[in-house]
């Protein structure tokens, strides 16, 4: 379990976030529990009883409120998109031959590999979900997804030598025609006899990162044999229920929250950048990996247990801090991807479920760092407790500036990466990812940080049309300056947070970091 250690028993009174809880495990909490008592409680409700005794006091305080089950719909030539979908549908046809929307996973297999077993296995996955054998058109003006009962599919194989590895990937990896199933291709490099690399490149607008981890585990588990429970529902079903549920109550209520929170001015974020912002969006990039020294986490932790809140907050905390530091504002929007699987009933199904949250933070100079960090906890817990109303639609109703030249609401993005993406077993063969260099980035600037036991890894995805990679070196520093000096202080105030080219002569970013806790 990625950022704690693990325990064989959990006690009654053991603290959620203390065994490896987080937002994601919370809004997976909040969904089962919900589907097995027929209750409703919140990702809120998880932070505030956040032991198994606490939770089952509130829990029997509490009326029943019987959740419908997502409907089956009927058979149909076509059937709605989901907003997610609509909007990817709608970048992609303008990013032209971009590779923005492909999602693809790469693995290293070492062992004895069957390839007739292999594909075999994709052919049942294929069969399996519907997202795999859908396609899009326009129908009447509006794009609509069709679901093949067949489709054409084979593995790419891929003859290479170690050194050519990446050329090969390069090469693998193109634009899809979204009109034409399915969206989803495999190719198997081999390199030497008992050592290849599994590529597959999906479509964003079929999947998301957990659909991956669970196509890999099916994937698994079909090469082994095993015979898999059939699913009651289908990304279709979900995708016509939303629709639905876009005109209810229940959603008006979170529409209103978002239109609250971005009903004033909504400032654009004001980079410093090394090149002119060029007149149309463009997504060429690169990664910059920084190490961050193991001895810095504790006192993070430190800050979790006695603040209430989790690493997630404290670090999207910090990297508002570093935004301002840089563009002199203290009104900051920073988007972050969420599961959007609410509905238990979601997580076995394949498809795009992922939202997208604009969290909007003031990080004011005369504030100190736990005064801000407290407002960060409020606005995330209400940004959860809001998470089902599509962002596809806060962007049409907000006063946003249409500018071609930048995305809409929030030109940067903030990722942790704590889902527990573990070491597959398929019989005799080992399959651990496999990361190829990447060179697209969505947006200006996207932190992902991810949470391992002992370490985080941190890493700055940037746009190389705006950026020289030495500026994103210093700001990586900087991230870790601010890490350090809120980790030994954590109620100074945040204008007195010095970065590097502030530092008085003599101090060198290795006294910063060397901290002892």
């Amino acid at each position: 379990m990625a950022g704690c250690a693990c325990r064989e028993k959990i006690s009654v009174k053991d603290h959620f976030f203390d065994v490896g809880g987080n937002s994601l495990r919370a809004t997976k909490l909040a969904a089962k529990i919900n589907q097995k008592l027929n209750i409703r409680i919140s990702v809120r409700n998880v932070f505030e009883w956040q032991t198994i005794e606490q939770m089952a006091q509130s829990i029997e305080q509490m009326e029943q409120d019987v959740l419908v089950s997502i409907p089956q719909v009927e058979e149909k030539e076509y059937y709605p998109i989901s907003s997610a979908q609509m909007r990817m549908y709608i970048m992609s046809i303008k990013a032209g031959k971009e590779l923005m929307y492909n999602m693809s996973g790469m693995f290293m297999l070492e062992g004895s590999l069957d390839r007739i077993r292999l594909e075999e296995a994709f052919h049942q996955l294929i069969h399996r979900h519907e997202s795999l054998r859908t396609g899009f058109k326009v129908i009447h003006g509006e794009p609509k997804q069709i679901v093949y009962p067949k489709v054409n599919f084979g593995i790419e194989l891929i003859e290479s030598t170690e050194v050519e590895i990446e050329d090969r990937i390069e090469q693998f990896v193109r634009t899809f025609d979204l009109g034409q199933a399915p969206l989803m291709r495999v190719g198997l490099i081999e390199f030497q006899q008992e050592r290849h690399v599994l590529l597959v490149d999906l479509h964003h607008i079929i999947a998301d990162g957990l659909s991956v981890q669970l196509l890999m585990t099916e994937l698994s588990q079909f090469y082994k044999g095993e015979e898999l429970s059939p699913l009651r529902i289908q990304y279709k079903d979900y995708a016509e229920w939303q629709q639905i549920q876009l005109h209810s109550e229940w959603m008006k209520k979170q529409e209103k929250y978002w239109l609250t929170v971005f009903g004033e001015s909504i400032p654009l974020l004001d980079l410093p950048t090394d090149y002119e912002r060029p007149e149309t969006l463009r997504y060429a990039g690169d990664v910059l990996d920084i190490v961050v020294q193991e001895d810095l986490l504790p006192g993070l932790r430190k800050m979790e247990a006695l603040t209430g809140t989790t690493l997630y907050m404290i670090l999207l905390a910090a990297y508002t801090i570093l935004l301002s530091k840089y563009s002199g504002q203290e009104d900051i929007i920073v988007g972050t991807p969420i599961a959007g699987r609410t509905h238990a009933e979601l997580e076995p199904v394949m498809g795009m479920f992922v939202n997208t949250l604009a969290i909007r933070n003031y990080p004011a100079g005369d504030k100190t760092f736990t005064e801000y960090l407290m407002e960060v906890k409020e606005n995330m817990l209400n940004a959860y407790e809001n998470q089902d109303y599509p962002f596809e639609e806060l962007i049409e109703k907000v006063n946003v500036t249409k500018d071609a030249r930048r995305n809409p609401l929030f030109d940067t993005m903030f990722v942790l990466q704590n889902t527990d993406a573990s070491e597959i077993q398929m019989d005799g063969v080992t399959c651990k990812p496999y990361a190829p260099n990447t060179r697209v980035s969505k947006f200006d600037l996207t932190l992902y940080v991810t949470e391992l036991q002992h370490k985080l890894e941190v890493a700055f995805e940037y746009s190389t049309i705006l950026f020289e990679k030495t500026t994103i070196e210093a700001m990586s520093q900087n991230l870790l300056v601010i890490l350090t000096t809120i980790a030994n202080d954590p109620h100074i105030e945040i204008n007195k947070i010095q970065l590097v080219e502030e530092l008085i002569d003599g101090d060198t970013l290795a006294d910063l970091i060397e901290v002892d806790f």
